[in-house]
């Protein structure tokens, strides 16, 4: 009989405990069913709050470009009273494309010209400052040069005659600029005007104080490394093609012994040209400096005198070049010249054969080219304080095509 009641409480215990269990797994599954419930609705609020956050900053978005649409326009309708030869300080943007040129903007970004502009401008002629502008006395104005209007977007501009030492079209031309990389045409003639034959195949060894100037500097640079060797005639490409500020250093250097030497003799340069009122550099590379500064007709006449030396013409002129082997590079460094490249296939009315570009924030996008047209005839233009590379590309398509063969 006590066995048996024992039996029966065993069996009630044991269905007592399955029943518990039963109980458990159900708070469990409630349990579990209740947390996924949480996490969804927090999940579709998180959702909610998303959405919403990310349409408030759309609209404010596009409040913030209708906004500047509208000064922009402003601008525009300002600009449109204005004379084409206003002055501008240096623009303190930064490039739309890697400064190291990274010409990123698309060509279809260029301003589409209206032909009544065009013609606008053609008729304006430069009569009063022939007499009240003083230029370098390089270059004097003629009774058909012409002042650029709002048409070309760079704020100083120049095209002149090299040969008749004549100005064609211009405006900001007197102004003082920033020259940013253009500076290098100037490190290249005086560099070539020290050099003896003998020192082209000579190498110089990169120091380690050139590549962290230009690393802490953000410079652009041809590539060459810490004690690699390089010849003088890849530090004459390497200041030009890529700008590179570690050639344009290492060249100063191998010529003058120091950057300061070099810069000495830079100015001594300048006043030999002619230009020590208007013009004087601080550095060999184009580092933005109060005291680095000339006019884009102060520029123009550089790069005939650059043009006029042949090592000079023949460096500018080069759409790429591969340096020498090394143990650093040995299949050596090719270098690009990547204005020259953009602008070769454009139709400028006859043919860019040369160029040097810049760009520091205070200069904005600016560049020196030569040109000759179908006729054989030369052209030197210079632009300076562009919104953007390729807008300083086209500002140079633009001038070359309406103004040269008008002499």
């Amino acid at each position: 009989m006590d066995d048996r009641r024992k039996e029966d409480d065993m069996r009630w215990l044991q269905v007592i405990k399955e029943k518990e269990e039963r109980r458990a797994r159900r708070r469990r599954q409630v349990l579990i069913q209740k947390i996924l419930l949480s996490v969804f609705v927090i999940a579709v609020v998180a959702s909610a709050v998303w959405f919403a956050v990310g349409v408030s900053q759309k609209k404010e978005k596009q409040g913030q470009q209708s906004s500047a649409k509208t000064q922009q326009d402003e601008k525009s309708n300002e600009h449109s009273n204005e004379t084409g030869d206003d002055e501008k300080q240096g623009s303190d943007e930064s490039p739309d494309e890697n400064p190291n040129e990274g010409l990123n903007e698309s060509p279809n970004e260029s301003s589409n010209q209206n032909p009544n502009e065009d013609a606008e401008e053609e008729n304006q002629t430069q009569t009063e400052p022939s007499q009240a502008i003083r230029t370098n006395g390089i270059y004097q104005y003629q009774e058909k040069t012409r002042t650029l209007g709002k048409g070309i977007l760079s704020n100083y501009a120049v095209l002149v005659d090299p040969d008749s030492h004549t100005i064609l079209a211009a405006k900001g031309e007197t102004q003082r600029i920033v020259p940013a990389s253009m500076t290098k045409v100037l490190t290249l003639l005086t560099a070539v005007e020290h050099l003896k034959e003998s020192d082209f195949d000579k190498k110089f060894r990169i120091t380690a104080e050139i590549t962290d100037f230009c690393y802490l500097n953000e410079c652009s640079v041809a590539g060459f490394e810490i004690d690699e060797k390089v010849t003088v005639t890849d530090l004459l490409y390497g200041t030009i093609l890529p700008s590179g500020a570690d050639a344009s250093m290492a060249l100063a250097e191998y010529v003058a012994g120091s950057q300061e030497a070099f810069v000495e003799m830079m100015n001594d340069k300048l006043e030999e040209l002619g230009l020590s009122d208007t013009a004087h550099v601080t550095n060999c590379i184009g580092i933005f400096d109060e005291e680095h500064y000339c006019t884009v007709l102060d520029m123009a006449a550089i790069m005939e005198a650059a043009f006029d030396q042949e090592l000079c013409r023949q460096v500018l002129s080069a759409r790429t070049y591969t340096t020498s082997k090394s143990k650093k590079h040995p299949e050596g460094i090719l270098l690009s010249n990547w204005f020259l490249r953009r602008i070769e296939d454009k139709d400028t009315g006859g043919e860019v054969v040369g160029a040097k570009t810049g760009y520091v924030a205070q200069a904005g996008n600016c560049s020196v080219s030569y040109g000759v047209d179908t006729k054989g005839r030369n052209y030197i233009c210079v632009t300076a304080d562009a919104p953007g590379s390729w807008k300083c590309i086209y500002d140079h398509v633009k001038i070359y095509k309406r103004f040269s063969g008008r002499k």
